[in-house]
């Protein structure tokens, strides 16, 4: 019977009826051998007590409040050996006073002073790169002036993953949790994002972290030679940084929660917005793998979407079709329940079901829109 209905359909119907087949195997691969990496992580067990000395670097630029509710939480980790060196970049708000009144009372502070902005550089990889050389220690941890460790122990945590191989930890860089869309799509964007990075470094194939909770040596990071390779890029001193540095064996990942440092939220949608272009513009510079590897999965979850929706409104196979719209979305319940829970993500797992519609609509325009737009500075 089904045979004789397939002979019975054009072309085209076979053609859009083989799309969505093959689109939806493409999902089930991506979440159950991908995605199901995180999903089903295991934390390991850390026996190892040893705790070596770490430099926290942070770059901040007119970070005058930031600094002075957030610096004194990670000024005073639960850690026995630790330097924290921020980066003034030419600030015209009142931070050299701020850290010069911290300094009396931190010794263990450095503050690197840069009086004038240099208008040849774009973003931080100049500041960053400067606080790294003034660095005292091998291991280095990265964060952001408006990030919030979770606790005394976000040092500890971080630094526990490193092994003799390590040269890279990944850790992740939540929102704080406010009432609003705007609030539940920013913080759906920040899982999905490390769902994704999470996993492929899972399997041995890390392309990114996030700057705002990040480690790597520095013995790496100058191996390297730095951010030299896209220092033309006003961004990607985490993702393309990683993307160029990160191998089978060196990276790590960081999601105990005592490892997560977390960052207020944009307000507005035209903040986000900007924020999120800023962040695609370097997704073009990626290895080819990755932007092969990254765009399946994007280009299979609307194919599946598209075709699955113009099968049903001609009554192509709909049993089938319904069928497999049903696994996917079972494999992807399942998928998003474990890895929110392991993220602490409260009050996200309904919103993931069904804001990647929204979601898979909105990020393939602005990544259009970045295309025809000018330089996106950091401010």
């Amino acid at each position: 019977m089904i045979n004789s209905f397939l002979q019975s359909l054009t072309v085209f119907e076979l053609v859009l009826l083989s799309l969505f087949s093959v689109a939806i195997l493409i999902q089930l691969f991506y979440y159950w051998v991908v995605f199901g990496r995180l999903a089903f992580y295991k934390f390991p067990v850390v026996n190892d007590l040893h705790k070596p000395p770490v430099s926290v670097v942070i770059a901040a630029r007119n970070e005058y409040y930031n600094l002075q509710e957030n610096l004194p939480l990670i000024l005073e980790q639960d850690y026995p050996d630790f330097e924290v060196v921020v980066v003034n970049h030419a600030s015209t708000d009142e931070s050299v006073l701020l850290l010069k009144e911290f300094q009396t009372k931190y010794t263990n502070l450095r503050v690197v002073q840069i009086a004038r902005d240099l208008n040849f550089f774009q973003g931080k990889k100049f500041p960053l790169s400067l606080g790294i050389k003034a660095a005292t220690n091998d291991i280095l941890l990265m964060t952001d002036a408006d990030c919030k460790p979770i606790g005394k122990n976000w040092i500890t945590s971080m630094v526990e993953n490193y092994t003799p191989d390590t040269e890279i930890v990944l850790g992740y860089g939540p929102y704080k949790e406010e009432k609003g869309l705007l609030n539940l799509l920013i913080r759906y964007d920040t899982f999905l994002v490390a769902l994704q990075y999470f996993s492929f470094a899972l399997m041995g194939m890390a392309y990114m972290g996030v700057g705002r909770n990040l480690s790597y040596t520095r013995t790496m990071f100058f191996r390297n030679k730095g951010f030299t390779s896209h220092y033309q890029i006003a961004s990607g001193d985490d993702d393309l940084f990683i993307n160029q540095a990160a191998n089978k064996r060196n990276v790590k990942i960081a999601i105990q929660k005592d490892s997560f440092s977390y960052s207020i939220p944009k307000q507005t949608f035209s903040e986000w917005i900007r924020q999120k272009r800023r962040h695609l513009t370097t997704g073009k510079n990626y290895k080819l793998k990755f932007k092969i590897l990254l765009g399946t999965f994007s280009f299979s979850q609307f194919l599946v979407y598209v075709s699955g929706v113009i099968l049903l409104v001609f009554n192509i196979l709909p049993l089938f079709v319904v069928g497999l719209f049903f696994l996917r979305f079972i494999t992807q319940s399942i998928v998003n329940k474990k890895t929110i829970g392991k993220l602490q993500e409260k009050h996200l797992y309904i919103f993931s079901l069904v804001g990647e519609l929204f979601y898979m609509l909105l990020i393939p325009l602005l990544a259009l829109t970045t295309v025809f737009s000018k330089t996106i500075k950091w401010k």
